[in-house]
């Protein structure tokens, strides 16, 4: 065969197979054999190796190409993955749509779609001409994992977009939940128990679990499903309504779910609410709710969104499933915040899937008001199918040898004093050197999203605190290999590692540092936003509450426990340290007030560094504008990775083009 005939052959076969996946795995109904299948796998296989020239990373032979990663790169998402507020009755629904409706100042009722609400992991997947490019978590909304290999290996997923009815379009960010189906999940279990492995918890944790696997090959051992119902950032394709863009989705081969329906009243949302409701333990999947989404495109764009939630879009959750069970005992946790919660010990009990034998009771008000007693027969609900509550107390099951929970007056860890401080609820072990609160402190610290020091898990800070090793995060960076080689099961290579895993984290982003931290209500996102107005750990230090409240997304509280923190002479002297043995770089140096004022900029493609949304905070804050749109009035075009038609576009109007490193250099004055 020749190469020209070669080629034209191997792309019929790849196109062929798609085809057929998506026919088995999306649509459930084959044309063809699976003997038929596997002879158009290997004849393109054979081809492939025939004619290497020609192999694409896009191939259907390619799903497990790629070998194991060192760690998961930082995928910026163009369009923020927003998070849904919750109703929890027919009555709070209605007050969606009356808030709804003061916002757009009208009256009346809207066309809504109703989706079963997954429990799995969300993710997106970018597609450029109609091929499978990027696919990322979720993450904080903003930033999410570039887990492109592993869900290249899920076979519901196409590498190729159909192009039967509608046109691909040039770019589309498409929005999903990958999720594991019960029966593959059992199955799953039974070979983790056979060879001798923990089980998964649930379906979400076993595909949460596979997904962030390191080595594709493992993912690809486990089945995974998809269900798309989103998109973020497309170029080349308009959806008038929700409906329609699920239907384009249908046509191009994405999965979407066959229960979506549109729903043109009230009684219809009700109605469609408790048929899925009646079926949720028919259902293929974990399901905790139905999501209602207002069908009309341009009213979607009108309400936008508050806060991190789209106005437009509401998950209704079912009932909690609940079982009754007994009090063993109640003990108090110490958080990193010295924090002491009661938490429940419980007979195990299994409800809905998973075994419960602990829930926390939050305050000592909170036990009191509910009059929760060790002995105590107890109903128990797990909050939207995943957190154990104890709703109520089954009196009549008393026999009088219960025992009511008394606050301890020192702390069960370190023996200090325990005080309630002012109006607060809770009660704080006071000595900041507490072990729990250091080991808590330092879990945090290095966790993914913070400093991200692998290796170092709750096992071995647990070790290291009880042996007088770490005394803070900051005593981690003066450990040495002689301090810890000795320790039960540690050895020089796991010490090497450990020790090279804290070294690689002494250049710290301020934004990450920030979230290790700690500060109360200080999450990912808030820490960004802070290492995008201020340059260093001296600047918000020095800010007044009244300076850090104007922040946008900065509220009082936030503002007041930031402020806090930085005046605490324990976190001076703690912050000190970490100064001294840390390269502390913001990657947001605050743009230069400004000197951008007047100009016009675009963007295209992904950003790596930060999101589409810190880009145009920090065009505006130079005095800049941000539109969607390319023309003569436009002065530059950012292009990112995989950057769409607005690029063609720009070069086209001569207009002048930027990468990410010169749209940094260009706000921040440092070009």
């Amino acid at each position: 065969m020749k190469p020209q005939e070669a080629v034209k052959r191997i792309q019929e076969l790849r196109r062929s197979i798609e085809r057929n996946n998506h026919r088995y795995y999306v649509l459930d109904a084959p044309e063809i054999t699976d003997a038929e299948y596997d002879r158009l796998f290997r004849e393109l296989r054979a081809l492939e190796g025939q004619f290497p020239q020609f192999l694409d990373p896009g191939s259907p032979t390619q799903r497990v190409g790629a070998g194991p990663l060192d760690k998961f790169q930082q995928v910026s998402h163009s369009v923020p993955m927003l998070s849904l507020d919750n109703a929890f009755s027919h009555e709070e629904f209605e007050a969606f749509i009356e808030r709804t409706n003061r916002f757009l100042g009208r009256e009346g009722f809207y066309e809504f779609v109703g989706e079963p609400k997954l429990d799995g992991l969300g993710v997106e997947l970018v597609y450029e001409d109609g091929v499978f490019k990027v696919g990322s978590t979720r993450g904080d909304g903003y930033v999410g994992e570039d887990v492109t290999h592993n869900l290249r290996t899920i076979k519901s997923i196409p590498l190729y977009l159909l192009d039967d009815r509608f046109t691909v379009p040039r770019r589309i960010e498409v929005r999903g939940e990958v999720i594991m189906n019960r029966k593959d999940f059992l199955a799953l279990n039974v070979r983790k128990e056979e060879r001798g492995e923990s089980a998964f918890r649930n379906p979400r944790n076993a595909a949460a679990g596979s997904l962030r696997q390191l080595d594709p090959r493992i993912t690809a051992e486990r089945r995974l499903d998809i269900i798309l119902y989103a998109v973020g950032g497309y170029e080349g394709v308009e959806f008038k309504t929700h409906i329609d863009m699920l239907e384009h989705f249908n046509a191009w081969g994405l999965k979407t779910n066959p229960r979506n329906k549109l729903l043109c009243t009230m009684d219809d949302v009700f109605g469609y609410f408790s048929e899925i409701e009646k079926d949720r333990d028919a259902l293929p999947y974990d399901c905790d709710g139905v999501v209602f989404k207002i069908n009309s495109i341009p009213t979607q764009r009108a309400l936008g969104e508050v806060s991190r939630t789209p106005r437009w879009a509401i998950a209704y959750k079912f009932k909690p499933r609940s079982a009754v069970t007994r009090v063993i005992d109640i003990v108090p946790q110490v958080g990193r915040t010295g924090i002491l919660t009661p938490v429940a010990l419980l007979e195990p009990v299994n409800i809905g899937g998973a075994v419960i034998q602990r829930s926390t009771l939050h305050n000592q008000d909170e036990v009191e008001r509910k009059d929760v007693r060790v002995g105590d027969t107890v109903i128990v609900e797990r909050a939207g199918d995943v957190i154990p509550d104890v709703v109520t107390v089954v009196k009549d099951k008393r026999t009088g040898r219960e025992r009511p929970f008394v606050m301890p007056a020192t702390c069960p860890v370190c023996g200090s004093k325990i005080e309630k401080l002012g109006d607060e609820v809770f009660y704080r072990c006071i000595n900041i050197s507490c072990p729990a609160q250091v080991k808590e402190r330092i879990r945090h610290f290095t966790m993914r999203g913070a400093m991200d020091i692998e290796g170092l898990g709750e096992k071995w800070i647990s070790t290291l605190v009880d042996n007088g090793i770490v005394t803070d995060v900051a005593s981690l960076y003066g450990l040495k290999n002689d301090d810890i080689v000795s320790l039960e099961r540690m050895g020089d290579v796991l010490a090497g590692k450990l020790i090279d895993a804290i070294q690689k984290s002494r250049k710290a982003q301020l934004d990450r540092l920030l979230f290790a931290l700690g500060i109360l209500h200080v999450g990912e996102h808030i820490a960004r936003t802070l290492a995008l107005k201020f340059r260093g750990i001296g600047d918000i230090g020095k800010a007044s509450k009244e300076e850090l409240q104007a922040i946008e997304g900065v509220g009082p509280e936030i503002a007041a426990s930031i402020h806090d923190f930085f005046r605490t002479a324990e976190n001076q002297r703690l912050l000190s340290k970490l100064e001294s043995c840390l390269i502390i770089v913001n990657p947001y140096e605050e743009a230069v007030a400004g000197h951008l004022k007047g100009k016009r900029f675009v963007f295209t493609g992904g950003l790596a560094a930060i999101s589409r949304d810190q880009a145009k905070q920090l065009v505006e804050h130079s005095g800049g504008s941000v539109t969607e749109s390319v023309s003569k009035k436009v002065d530059y075009v950012v292009a990112g990775d995989q950057p769409g038609s607005k690029l063609d576009k720009a070069r086209a109007l001569g207009i002048k083009i930027l990468t990410e490193d010169e749209f940094r250099g260009l706000v921040t004055g440092k070009t």
